[in-house]
C-alpha cells in the first residue's frame, strides 16, 4: 500500500469558535479546474462567501484585512476572514446543510471551546465531524505564518511611537518587522485573557490569564449603558471621560505622588468616584463605557507586565478581538508597557488581531493526508 499525500478537497476552511465570537478563514482558490467549476456545491458556497460582505443580521468579511495572492499546497488565491456573533452558530449549521456541505466534506478543522460545544449539532444536523484542534497550538502556529507571508506586502505588526502621552498627536501607529520572534510575551484578549510565554513555535507555556477580558467590558456595558454590541460599547467610549467615573491619584494627593511616579492623571480606584451620589447623578452612559474600558484594559496591561518581567522577557504582543476597533485600548496598552517598564517594555500589536486561531486550524487542514 503505497502513502499518498492529497491536497484536501475544497472549500478549504478554518474555525475558531470562541466564547463571543466565530471565526473563520475561507481560501479561495483563483486558479479552479474545470472538473472543480462543474461541482454545483462548491461554486453556491465560493459565491456566497466572496459576493457578500454580510450575512444576515450579524455576519461580517473582514474585506480590509483580506491576504492576496498566496500559494498554498501548490494552489494559488485569496485567504478571507468572516467573523460572527457565537449564538448564531446554530444558524451557521443549517446553511453548512442547505448548501449540501457535507457533500464536499465529512470533516472541518475548528477550534476553541465551541469546537466541544457544537460537536454534536454538526454532527446531527449537517452531518458533519468535527476535528478538534488545541486553540493554543492553532493561535501560534497561525500568527507565526500570517506574520512570515506579511500583510499583501507590509509588515503584519505595529506599535505605537511616543506612547508616553496616548491622547497626543504624537502617539502614532508606526508597522514594523516582528523580527527574532522568541522568546515573546503573547497576551490573547478574547471572552477572557489567556497569557502564554512562548519559546519557540513548539515550546510555549500558559503563564497565566485573567476572566476580566472582551466579555466583561461587554457585559459590564450592556448592564451600565443598555448598549447591544461591542461595536456600539466602543462607540460611546469612545465619546467618554473615565475621570468623571474613575478617581485618580489627584483626586486623593492634589497632584502627583512624586516619591513612587505616580502622576495625578493615574487611576487609583477605577470607579471610585461612584461611592458619591452626586457623582453618580451626573456622569454619562458614555462616561461609565469609557471607565468600564479603561478598567478592564488597565487591569490586563498590569498582568501582562508582571508576567514579563518574571518570565524575563522584554518582547510583549497583544492580540485578539477585543482589540478590533479599538485604538482606546491599544493606545493604553502601549502606553502602560512604556511607563511601568521604564521604556524597557514595547508592546506589540497585529492587524489580524482575532483570527490567527481560526488560521491555525485551517493550516492543521492542509496538512491532513489520505492512506490510499
Amino acid at each position: 500500500m503505497k502513502l499518498i499525500v492529497k491536497k484536501p478537497a475544497f472549500p478549504w476552511f478554518g474555525m475558531d469558535i470562541g466564547g463571543t465570537l466565530v471565526k473563520l478563514v475561507y481560501f479561495e482558490p483563483k486558479d479552479f479546474t474545470a472538473e472543480e467549476e462543474e461541482v454545483e456545491s462548491l461554486k453556491s458556497i465560493r459565491h456566497f462567501l466572496t459576493s457578500n460582505v454580510a450575512y444576515g443580521n450579524t455576519g461580517i468579511r473582514d474585506v480590509h484585512l483580506e491576504l492576496k495572492n498566496l500559494t498554498m499546497c501548490g494552489r494559488k488565491g485569496n485567504l478571507h476572514f468572516i467573523r460572527f456573533p457565537t449564538q448564531d452558530m446554530l444558524g451557521f449549521i443549517q446553511m453548512g446543510r442547505d448548501k449540501n456541505f457535507s457533500s464536499l466534506h465529512t470533516t472541518l478543522c475548528a477550534t476553541g471551546g465551541g469546537a466541544y460545544k457544537f460537536e454534536d449539532d454538526f454532527r446531527t444536523i449537517a452531518n458533519l465531524k468535527l476535528q478538534k484542534l488545541d486553540e493554543l497550538d492553532c493561535l501560534i502556529q497561525g500568527l507565526l505564518y500570517v506574520d512570515s507571508v506579511g500583510f499583501n506586502g507590509h509588515p503584519e505588526c505595529y506599535f505605537f511611537e511616543n506612547p508616553s502621552d496616548p491622547e497626543s498627536e504624537n502617539c502614532v501607529k508606526k508597522t514594523c518587522c516582528l523580527d527574532n520572534h522568541f522568546p515573546m510575551l503573547l497576551v490573547n484578549i478574547g471572552s477572557g485573557v489567556s497569557m502564554l510565554a512562548v519559546y519557540s513555535k513548539d515550546n510555549y507555556k500558559r503563564v497565566t490569564g485573567t476572566s476580566l477580558g472582551g466579555g466583561t467590558f461587554l457585559g459590564l456595558c450592556c448592564l451600565l449603558t443598555g448598549c447591544e454590541t461591542f461595536e456600539e460599547a466602543l462607540e460611546m467610549a469612545a465619546k467618554g471621560d473615565s475621570s468623571n467615573v474613575d478617581k485618580l491619584v489627584k483626586d486623593i494627593y492634589g497632584g502627583d505622588y512624586e516619591r513612587f511616579g505616580l502622576q495625578g492623571s493615574t487611576v487609583a480606584s477605577s470607579f471610585g468616584h461612584m461611592m458619591s451620589k452626586e457623582k453618580r447623578d451626573s456622569i454619562s452612559k458614555e462616561d461609565l463605557a469609557r471607565a468600564t474600558l479603561v478598567t478592564i484594559t488597565n487591569n490586563i496591561g498590569s498582568i501582562a507586565r508582571m508576567c514579563a518581567v518574571n518570565e524575563k522577557i522584554e518582547r510583549v504582543v497583544f492580540v485578539g478581538n477585543f482589540l478590533r476597533i479599538n485604538t482606546v485600548s491599544t493606545k493604553l496598552l502601549a502606553y502602560a508597557m512604556d511607563f511601568w517598564s521604564k521604556g524597557q517594555l514595547k508592546a506589540l500589536f497585529l492587524e489580524h488581531e482575532g483570527y490567527f486561531g481560526a488560521v491555525g486550524a485551517f493550516l492543521e487542514l492542509l496538512k491532513m493526508t489520505d492512506d490510499l
